[in-house]
């Protein structure tokens, strides 16, 4: 999983950045070890069950947003 420091988290407005927002594509931080907790927490990414399931859906914004808090919540547990 990245670290908090080695995520660019600007992401620009213009009409070229959507352009490039498809070509920069953000990985999934899923390491194939899906296991939830009590709270729908996946043990080996950290992602909540809706931000796995809504993945393919949220623009590269918010899926640096998840990798955020991912990263919190690993270091929480």
């Amino acid at each position: 999983m990245p670290k908090l420091s080695d995520l660019d988290l600007q992401v620009q407005t213009s009409p070229q950045s959507r352009e490039n927002e498809k070509i920069n594509l953000v990985e999934s931080p899923c390491i194939r070890n899906c296991c939830l907790d009590g709270k729908d927490i996946c043990l080996g990414c950290f992602r909540h069950l809706d931000e796995i399931t809504g993945w393919q859906g949220f623009t590269n914004k918010e899926k640096k947003k998840v990798l955020l808090k991912c990263q919190q919540r690993c270091e929480l547990s």
